[in-house]
C-alpha cells in the first residue's frame, strides 16, 4: 500500500531513495535507479496552454514532441488549474495551498507573499539535496522564492517582438500587435533562447554528483502569438474555425463573463465588442503556431535526455499553468470559472512505469507538489493540501472519487465527474449567482441549468462539496 512521507528535516540522496523503494511499486523503481541514487526531475511548464494537443484528441494540432512524451507515460484527461491566471497558478502549485479570497489572487501573486509560511517545492528538493535550476518564466516573478533555488533563476531578456512594425503601439494602446509572423530562426524569440538556456543546463547538471531538479518555463502561446514563420505554415489557415460555443451560454450570469481585457490592451484589438471573425480565426491559428513552436523547442529537450543518457533516471512531468479560451463563451484570454479556463494538459513520464495510458482521474495542479516529493522519496510537509498522483501512474484506470476545485475573482467552482458547479458571490460572502453544467449531456458548457427543475439537489450537494473544499462556511 502506498503512503505519503512527511516530516522535516534533510535525508542524504541514497538514503531518500531507499525510501522511494519501500513505497513504490516495483515497476516504478525499475529503471530509475541508477547507481543508487534519486531520479532526475525535469519539470516543464507552459504558459497559456490549453489541452490543445494531439495526444489530447485534436487532429489539427501539429505537437509531434509533446505527443512523444504521452506515449511514454501517462496523460491526465482531467487536470485543472486552481487560478486561472499566471501568478496565482503557480504560486498555489508551488506551494501546495489552495487559493481564496485574500491568497493568490492575481496574476502578479507571489508565494513568497501570500504565503511566507509554506516550504516550496523547489526548496523542499534543494534541502534534499538536488541541484535545483530554474530557466525561464517558472514563477511569474523571478525573484519569488529566489533563494529556494541552488542558483539564481534565469529569464531571458530578448525583445517580444522581431518585426518593429508590430512592436509599437497603436495610439491608445499599451502593447504590439496580438500576434507576429517572422521569418526568422528558433532563438531569436525569448523561448528559444530559454531552450537553449536549459540544454545546456541539462548538460552541465548531468555531470554533477547529485540529482537534479531542472524547472523549464516557456512563455508561449502566452499572447502575443508571436513563433517563426515555419510555425505558422505548419497549419492550414482555412482549417480554423469559430468554436461552437462562440456566444455567451444560456443564462450565464454576468459574474461569469468578462471583457478579455488582458486582449484588449494590443495593437489591433477593437476597445468594445467582438473580434471580426477574420481577426478572430488568425488570432487562433496565432496560438497553434505558437504552441508547435514551443512542441519543437520540448523536443530538443526530449533529445537531449536521450543524447546524455539521462531518459531511464529522469522523471518528466509536462502541463500547463491555466486554461485559455479561444472565444469560447464569446471570451478570449482566461480569467473565467469555466471549463476551457481552468483545464490543463497535464503529462509525466516515470522510467519504469506505464507507458501510452490516459487517466480520466481528476487531478488539481496543487497535486503535482506530493507526487514529486513522493517520487524522489522526499518527505511532504505538512502544509501541502494537494494528494499524490502516484496511485494513478502505478494504474491509470483506477479512478478514485475526486474532485478540482478552483477559483477566480468572485466565483469558485468545483469539477466532478458529472458537473462543474460555481457560485458567485462578494467579498462577504453573499450569494450573487451561481452556474451548473453537465459535462455529460453538454461538455462545451452552453447551458446552465442551475434553476432548472429537478436540480436543486445537486446544487445544494455540490455547494456544501465546494464549501467544505475551499475551507467556507457551509451553506444553509
Amino acid at each position: 500500500m502506498i503512503k505519503h512521507l512527511r516530516g522535516n528535516g534533510q535525508i542524504p540522496g541514497r538514503r531518500i531513495f531507499s525510501c522511494l523503494a519501500l513505497v513504490l511499486p516495483s515497476f516504478l523503481v525499475e529503471g530509475v535507479e541508477a547507481n543508487g541514487n534519486q531520479p532526475n526531475f525535469l519539470f516543464i511548464v507552459v504558459d497559456d496552454l490549453r489541452p490543445e494537443l494531439g495526444c489530447y484528441g485534436i487532429e489539427k494540432a501539429v505537437t509531434p514532441n509533446m505527443d512523444r512524451l504521452a506515449s511514454t507515460g501517462v496523460t491526465f484527461d482531467r487536470a485543472y488549474a486552481m487560478v486561472p491566471t499566471c501568478g496565482a497558478s503557480r504560486a498555489s502549485l508551488f506551494t501546495s495551498v489552495r487559493p481564496a479570497r485574500d491568497r493568490f489572487v492575481f496574476y502578479n501573486s507571489r508565494a513568497d507573499v501570500d504565503a511566507p509560511w509554506a516550504s516550496t517545492l523547489n526548496t523542499v528538493f534543494t534541502e534534499a539535496g538536488y541541484q535545483t535550476v530554474s530557466v525561464g518564466k517558472v514563477f511569474h516573478h523571478l525573484s519569488d522564492n529566489e533563494d529556494g533555488w541552488s542558483e539564481a533563476p534565469w529569464q531571458s531578456k530578448l525583445q517580444e517582438y522581431q518585426l518593429e512594425s508590430n512592436r509599437v503601439p497603436e495610439s491608445g494602446k499599451s502593447r504590439g500587435y496580438a500576434y507576429e509572423r517572422a521569418d526568422v530562426p528558433d532563438s531569436a524569440y525569448r523561448d528559444g533562447e530559454i531552450a537553449n538556456v536549459a540544454l545546456q543546463s541539462l548538460d552541465r547538471l548531468s555531470r554533477m554528483d547529485s540529482p537534479f531538479f531542472l524547472a523549464v518555463g516557456f512563455i508561449k502561446p502566452h499572447l502575443p502569438f508571436v513563433a517563426p514563420e515555419k510555425y505558422w505554415a505548419m497549419h492550414d489557415d482555412t482549417e480554423f474555425r469559430l468554436p461552437e460555443s462562440y456566444h455567451p451560454p444560456h443564462d450565464a450570469p454576468e459574474w461569469a463573463l468578462h471583457n478579455w481585457g488582458e486582449l484588449r490592451h494590443y495593437s489591433g484589438i477593437p476597445e468594445e465588442g467582438p473580434l471580426d471573425d477574420q481577426l478572430a480565426r488568425k488570432l487562433i491559428h496565432g496560438y497553434y503556431a505558437a504552441t508547435s513552436y514551443i512542441d519543437s523547442l520540448i523536443g530538443r529537450l526530449l533529445d537531449e535526455l536521450d543524447r546524455l543518457s539521462l531518459k531511464q533516471n529522469t522523471v518528466v512531468v509536462l502541463f500547463g499553468d491555466h486554461g485559455w479560451n479561444l472565444g469560447d463563451h464569446g471570451l478570449w484570454c482566461k480569467h473565467s470559472c469555466f471549463e476551457v479556463s481552468m483545464r490543463v494538459p497535464l503529462i509525466f513520464h516515470v522510467p519504469g512505469g506505464s507507458v501510452g495510458k490516459h487517466t480520466p482521474q481528476i487531478t488539481e495542479l496543487i497535486d503535482l507538489y506530493p507526487t514529486l516529493c513522493e517520487l524522489a522519496g522526499i518527505p511532504i510537509p505538512d502544509h501541502v493540501e494537494g494528494k499524490s498522483l502516484v496511485p494513478a501512474l502505478v494504474n491509470p484506470d483506477n479512478v478514485a472519487p475526486t474532485t478540482a476545485i478552483g477559483r477566480h475573482s468572485s466565483g469558485d467552482t468545483i469539477r466532478t465527474h458529472q458537473y462543474r458547479y460555481t457560485k458567485y458571490t462578494t467579498p462577504e460572502g453573499e450569494f450573487l449567482a451561481q452556474m451548473l453544467h453537465d459535462h455529460l449531456s453538454d461538455p462545451d458548457e452552453r447551458e446552465n441549468i442551475a434553476e432548472e427543475p429537478g436540480k436543486q439537489a445537486a446544487v445544494d450537494t455540490l455547494s456544501r462539496m465546494l464549501a467544505e473544499g475551499m475551507g467556507l462556511p457551509s451553506p444553509p
